[in-house]
């Protein structure tokens, strides 16, 4: 009954919007066309490049933080990370198609790897946009960012997580997002209903689907204060589960070179992914016993050189607490990451970062990845 309710206030919503944004599209159409034609398809390509040098400084805790009690296991490394490429064709003044796809993923098994956005994207209005194919679903704050442009050494330990719980990351389903104005406040929004079994899957693995939304208010202009909420519900093979989340992002300018950006997510939500892996005859008979929570905050301090061969530096130090399983075996896990970061081409076009990765777990358990740790990076990347 409650999942009915759910897609028929899921559709509502959709209809909503899209006749604010039909309104606003016929309103514009009184307006003068330019002249010129434009032809279509338009084709736009980019790209990312990053490799790193990883070494382990704990005694017995391989590059991946696994421990190795016969002393086992690789402790330094090069790898790339990411050998991205996109493709972006604009068939028609309200269409694009994007195609994204990480090459360094053949190293390993690429089932369900290398394929990472294919969508459709038709765009009504700045009110209302409708996306369907492989995409990320805004839920968070790391959704919106774009996928070349990476703070810190990673994406969030909270945000690889709830990945795999179908709720970030990238996903197969359908997604309506715009942005408009409350009163004076500046408003964006996305409904989104995936699959939840994650990127490159033959179908859903169940007949479930996962709903969720998220609201952002602009909060402080001049601050670039941002509130976002986050909320989503779902059924997992027949099992119903949720998630929630609340975020704040600021730019505060100190100046034309001197600026600080600045990221608080919080989320929790139902771990199904752990229940499922769990022995049944061993585990509670509730799904919402298990439960993950987290916290992060990010912040990073800019300053603009535009020197001919320095652009600028970069300085960012996150903080994570993430707990997989805090009701019932609760072993929070908690990170620290400080990062250097030297900029030679703008926008991120090359730079070098050199840092330090420190985790540390309540209880520590020989032979698995729930040890502590302290790895050195250098990180080399181009994006183009």
């Amino acid at each position: 009954m409650k999942s009915n309710v759910l897609k028929k206030g899921f559709i509502s919503i959709l209809l909503l919007f899209f006749a604010v944004s039909k309104s606003q599209t016929t309103d514009s159409s009184k307006v003068e066309e330019p002249k010129e034609v434009v032809k279509y398809p338009q084709f736009q390509f980019k790209g990312l490049f990053q490799a790193r040098y990883v070494e382990s400084l704990t005694k017995d805790v391989d590059v991946n933080g696994l421990h190795h009690v016969d002393q086992s296991g690789t402790d330094n490394t090069f790898l790339i990370k990411y050998m991205r490429v996109q493709m972006q064709a604009k068939i028609s003044k309200r269409t694009n198609v994007v195609v994204l796809a990480n090459l360094a993923d053949f190293k390993n098994d690429p089932k369900s790897r290398v394929l990472e956005n294919a969508y459709l994207k038709y765009t009504f209005s700045p009110k209302l946009s409708i996306t369907a194919g492989q995409f990320r679903p805004w839920f968070g704050i790391e959704e919106t960012y774009p996928i070349d442009i990476i703070k810190s050494l990673n994406w969030s330990n909270q945000y690889t997580e709830f990945g795999k719980l179908g709720w970030t990351s990238f996903q197969i389903g359908l997604s309506a997002n715009g942005q408009l104005k409350l009163g004076n406040m500046p408003f964006k929004y996305a409904v989104s209903v995936v699959n939840g079994n994650g990127k490159n899957q033959i179908n859903d693995s169940d007949n479930g689907k996962q709903y969720s939304t998220r609201l952002v208010f602009g909060l402080v202009k001049k601050y670039g204060l941002n509130l976002g909420l986050n909320g989503g519900v779902g059924e997992v093979s027949s099992h119903k589960v949720y998630a929630l989340g609340a975020d704040l992002t600021s730019l505060v300018q100190f100046d034309p070179k001197w600026s600080l950006d600045m990221q608080l997510e919080a989320k929790q939500g139902t771990n199904h992914v752990l229940y499922y892996a769990l022995d049944p005859a061993l585990r509670s008979s509730n799904i919402n016993d298990y439960q993950i929570r987290g916290i992060y905050f990010l912040p990073n301090l800019r300053y603009e050189i535009h020197h001919k061969n320095l652009s600028a530096f970069e300085f960012s130090c996150r903080y994570e607490y993430l707990d997989t399983n805090y009701k019932i075996n609760s072993n929070p896990r908690q990170t620290i990451t400080p990062m250097l970061g030297l900029e030679f081409l703008k926008d991120y076009g090359a730079r070098i970062q050199l840092g330090m990765q420190f985790d540390r777990y309540k209880n520590q358990t020989p032979n698995t990845t729930q040890y502590n740790n302290n790895l050195f990076i250098i990180q080399v990347q181009s994006r183009f």
